[in-house]
């Protein structure tokens, strides 16, 4: 049988899926309203997806390096992620004061507390939502409730909304630059002044090692060994969302105030995407700069990595105003929208999912393990297969969020 005869069967069923999708992703920007800015949505859709992409592999062990975290000093795209989100909350928490200025104060606060304790309380129910059911001496007590790790993604965010929350109300322009200058300086302070000890004695200062800093110290005495992710690192076990890091977090936060501040102006919109442009370029030129001095490191989120995340963050959101809103380039962020729109609910959805894969038993070995190894490790290969089961992930994830986008649910904490 002739090579195009073959081929072509199979390329009509591509054009018939490709036009399928064109017109699904059509629908979904049909029912958004036209003066929407949408650079916002779509970004924040962009990084919960690669969020959850990069934490759902098929194994660990076959990670492609941009899909994986610097070691310890510098930086990869993955390590952008994380950054990226708790700048779009500043910038929403920005956004949406200006839709309730006739409301108190008080009463925004207190909304706020209950949004963050809702937040952590999450946060714990993801870390707490685990069972071994493939090991009978698995004991629930012992390895999960006492060793509960107390911060982590959603508890970052939790407290770092709302401290930014108080920023936002109570300080202005000025005020918000002197409450960053002023956390990040406290932060360096302890990090670079402060002397602590190790259990046996030795004294130490100064120092951005794995398992040695001022920050690691504080959170192996606060926290415990026992309650942080790093539980195995020496002379102290620490976490990355730990106590320390969160003030230079919350600088992050901070700065999406400002960048909120600056798409509220009532200059033109492409005046705006020059000077998001303009402040992401020369903040990242600063924080390579500063590398030599203070390291970029997202565990300790150093200042230096606060400037570089918030720089490459602005120039992302400038590139985003530049497509869907000024060249009106939109049908190819339809997918994100609905990320994007239910992303809190996205994100517990892929921690529960991905939990009840490794729970459930198959012959001895985790559901998630059983499927990369059957069936997409034989068919792509180590890396590929790792990455085809993530981007599978994703599909599944999709049609779920779709159906609540399409219904019009939208969880709101």
């Amino acid at each position: 049988m002739p090579l195009g005869n073959y081929l072509s069967p199979l390329s009509r069923a591509h054009c018939n899926m490709l036009r399928a999708f064109k017109q699904h992703c059509q629908q979904i920007m049909a029912q958004l309203p036209s003066e929407r800015m949408l650079a916002l949505d779509v970004l924040r859709g962009l990084t919960i997806t690669a969020m959850i992409l990069v934490n759902n592999p098929g194994s660990w062990r076959y990670v492609y390096a941009p899909l994986q975290h610097a070691q310890w000093h510098g930086w990869t795209l993955t390590d952008l992620i994380f950054p990226f989100f708790i700048v779009i909350v500043g910038i929403s928490i920005q956004l949406s004061l200006a839709k309730k200025t006739l409301l108190p104060k008080r009463q925004l606060l207190n909304q706020g507390l209950v949004r963050s304790a809702k937040l952590y309380i999450l946060g714990l129910f993801l870390v707490l939502f685990y069972y071994n059911f493939r090991d009978p001496n698995y004991s629930y007590l012992e390895q999960k409730l006492q060793t509960l790790r107390i911060f982590g993604v959603l508890q970052r965010i939790a407290v770092v909304y709302f401290i930014s929350l108080i920023i936002a109300l109570y300080c202005a322009t000025r005020g918000r630059i002197v409450a960053a200058a002023s956390l990040t300086i406290i932060y360096l302070l302890a990090m670079y002044k402060l002397p602590y000890q190790s259990v046996y004695g030795r004294e130490f200062v100064g120092l951005f090692e794995y398992g040695n800093s001022f920050a690691a110290w504080l959170d192996h005495t606060v926290l415990g060994a026992a309650h942080v992710h790093f539980s195995k690192a020496t002379p102290f076990a620490f976490d990355p969302e730990g106590l320390w890091s969160s003030l230079p977090a919350i600088v992050s936060c901070i700065s999406g105030l400002l960048i909120g501040q600056w798409l509220q102006t009532e200059r033109n919109l492409v005046a705006k995407v020059r000077g998001l442009a303009l402040f992401g370029v020369v903040a990242v030129w600063l924080a390579e700069l500063w590398h030599f001095s203070l390291p970029i490191n997202k565990n300790l989120w150093t200042p230096s990595f606060v400037l570089l995340s918030s720089g490459y963050c602005a120039l992302a959101l400038a590139a985003c105003l530049w497509l869907c809103d000024i060249k009106r380039y939109r049908l190819w962020c339809a997918p994100f929208i609905v990320f994007g729109a239910n992303a809190i609910l996205f994100f517990i959805f892929a921690g529960v999912m991905a939990r009840v894969l490794g729970m459930i038993n198959v012959g001895g070995s985790s559901l998630h393990s059983w499927l990369f190894n059957s069936l997409y490790q034989p068919a792509f290969g180590n890396y590929n297969g790792s990455l085809a089961y993530a981007l599978s992930f994703l599909v599944l994830s999709y049609c779920i969020m779709y159906q609540c986008y399409r219904r019009g649910y939208i969880f709101k904490v």
